[in-house]
């Protein structure tokens, strides 16, 4: 740098990895290890929570307490299937119960400003839909946030 030259840097708004989806205690319907890879998700059930084809997912199975990140591939809209392909069969079983989630980066402001509303819908044993889960910031939250 150049003695006497002032430099100027334009502040860049932090971003926060946030909850983006999330499907609750989907049950594995099926499991292919010879699949190339990645893990089948009802499309109906992707619109509901705003996963798109391909998206990063982070798979974190209830029975075994295995985690793996792979990406969504739709399966027919309705068919409630919830697929684990390739390697990520072997972390899991027909019957399973898994937590799928996806994330997203949005701005500091957004989330200290309590804007942001992850999409978290719970499923029962058949993947049918059982209840939309609030995703509230509680005040004692956002306050230890501020501080």
């Amino acid at each position: 740098m150049a003695v006497g030259k002032v430099v100027c840097f334009r502040p860049v708004a932090m971003q926060i990895e946030v909850l983006k989806s999330k499907l609750h205690q989907a049950c594995v319907t099926h499991a292919d290890v010879n699949y190339e890879g990645s893990f089948g998700i009802d499309l109906e059930l992707m619109k509901a929570v705003g996963l798109y084809p391909y998206e990063k997912v982070l798979v974190a199975n209830v029975n075994n307490g295995s985690r793996l990140e792979t990406y969504a591939i739709p399966e027919p809209a309705g068919s409630r299937r919830m697929v684990l392909n390739g390697a990520a069969a072997r972390l899991g079983a027909v019957g399973d119960r898994v937590i799928l989630m996806a994330f997203c980066h949005v701005p500091e402001s957004v989330v200290r400003e309590g804007k942001h509303r992850p999409r978290i819908l719970r499923l029962n044993e058949f993947n049918e839909p059982v209840e939309w889960l609030s995703a509230e910031p509680s005040f004692e939250a956002t306050a230890m946030i501020d501080d």
